[in-house]
C-alpha cells in the first residue's frame, strides 16, 4: 500500500512538472542570429541545395568528425568486448527458405544502389553519409540472413573504413590550407547550384562518411552474427 502510494505521488509530481513546462512553452517566432545567417548565406557559400547537409558537413564539420569517431569507438569496443577467441565462419545448420534467398538476390543490389545514391546526392536531397551508410549496413544484414554468396571479408571492411576515415580527415585539413577552415567545401569548384556536380567537396565528403559508417556498422553486425553462431 505504501509502495503504491509513493508511486502515485511520483507519477503525479512528474505530471505536474511536465504540465508546468508545456504550459509555459512558447515556440520561437523567428530564427536566432546563427540560424538566420545559415538560412541566408549557406546556399550561396556552400552551393548545396540541402541546407541541413551544408550546415552539418561544413559549418559543423567538427561535430560530424566527433560523431564518426564515436561510431568508430563503438565498433571497436563491441568487437573487443564480445571477442571469444577464434571466430568460425560456419554456415547455419538449417538452410534458409527459397523465398528469403530469392528476395536477397533481388533486394541486395537495390539496397546497395539506394545507399550509394543517398550519400552521393546528400547535398541535393534529404539524406547524407550516415543514412546512406545505414542502408548499406542493412544490405549486409540481408546478406547474413540469407547466407548466400561468399563470406564478407573483414580485411575489406577494415581497409574501407581506414581509407574513408583518412580521406575525411585529409579533406578537412585541405579545407584549412586551401580554403577558409576545416572541411571547407570550396577546395573544389562549387559548380552549378542544384546539379549533381555542385556544392564543392560536399559530395566527396559525404561519400567518404557513407563508406565509413557503412563499414563500421557492418563490422558490428558481422561480429555479433559470428558470436551468435559460436554460441549455437
Amino acid at each position: 500500500m505504501i509502495r503504491n502510494s509513493i508511486l502515485i505521488l511520483l507519477i503525479a509530481g512528474m505530471a505536474w512538472i511536465l504540465f508546468q513546462e508545456f504550459s509555459a512553452y512558447h515556440g520561437a517566432d523567428k530564427l536566432n542570429s546563427i540560424s538566420e545567417y545559415y538560412a541566408k548565406n549557406a546556399p550561396t557559400e556552400t552551393g548545396a541545395a540541402n541546407l541541413v547537409t551544408a550546415i552539418v558537413v561544413t559549418y559543423r564539420g567538427f561535430d560530424t568528425l566527433g560523431e564518426v569517431t564515436i561510431l568508430f569507438l563503438t565498433a571497436a569496443i563491441i568487437g573487443f568486448m564480445i571477442s571469444t577467441g577464434k571466430k568460425t565462419d560456419r554456415k547455419p545448420e538449417q538452410s534458409n527458405s527459397e523465398l528469403l534467398e530469392t528476395a536477397s538476390n533481388v533486394l541486395l543490389p537495390i539496397l546497395i544502389l539506394v545507399g550509394v545514391y543517398i550519400f552521393i546526392n546528400g547535398h541535393l536531397t534529404p539524406g547524407g553519409g550516415f543514412l546512406g551508410g545505414a542502408v548499406l549496413a542493412s544490405a549486409i544484414i540481408l546478406w547474413l540472413m540469407s547466407a548466400t554468396g561468399p563470406k564478407i571479408s573483414h580485411a575489406l571492411l577494415e581497409v574501407t573504413e581506414a581509407f574513408s576515415g583518412f580521406g575525411f580527415v585529409i579533406l578537412g585539413v585541405l579545407g584549412i590550407v586551401l580554403a577558409g577552415g576545416f572541411l571547407d567545401n570550396k577546395i573544389l569548384h562549387l559548380g552549378t547550384f542544384g546539379t549533381l556536380l555542385s556544392a564543392g567537396a560536399i559530395p566527396v565528403i559525404y561519400s567518404l562518411i557513407g563508406l565509413k559508417v557503412g563499414a563500421e556498422l557492418s563490422k558490428i553486425i558481422i561480429v555479433l552474427n559470428q558470436t551468435q553462431g559460436e554460441e549455437k
